[in-house]
């Protein structure tokens, strides 16, 4: 599980990453190549940022002919999700604590 997250939160922290997962999200099916054409890099460098973006298990491909078509995977991102709340409500209880201490 650790090693799934720390997959998605490096894939994340690429801004061309996460902009491909906001246009998989909003076009399913999109291949590597239609992607780049909305992108200003190469079609390889898509193909490479896709590649990380499948190692965190944030796409699933499946391929029609010679094109692979991507498809977003939110399960990952929504087990980030519940990771980044638990630690922000953590913190929330701490800074409470400490406020009702200052204040007391």
């Amino acid at each position: 599980m650790a090693d799934r997250a720390d997959a998605v939160f490096a894939a994340l922290a690429d801004p061309t990453r996460r902009h491909l997962v906001e246009l998989l999200a909003a076009q399913p099916g999109a291949t590597a190549t239609g992607l780049a054409a909305t992108l200003p890099i190469s079609r390889q460098a898509v193909a490479k940022h896709l590649a990380t973006l499948d190692h965190a298990g944030l796409v699933n491909s499946r391929r029609s002919g010679r094109e692979l078509h991507f498809e977003l995977e939110p399960r990952p991102l929504a087990d980030a999700a519940v990771w980044i709340a638990a630690v922000g409500g953590e913190w929330d209880g701490r800074l409470g604590s400490l406020r009702q201490l200052l204040d007391g």
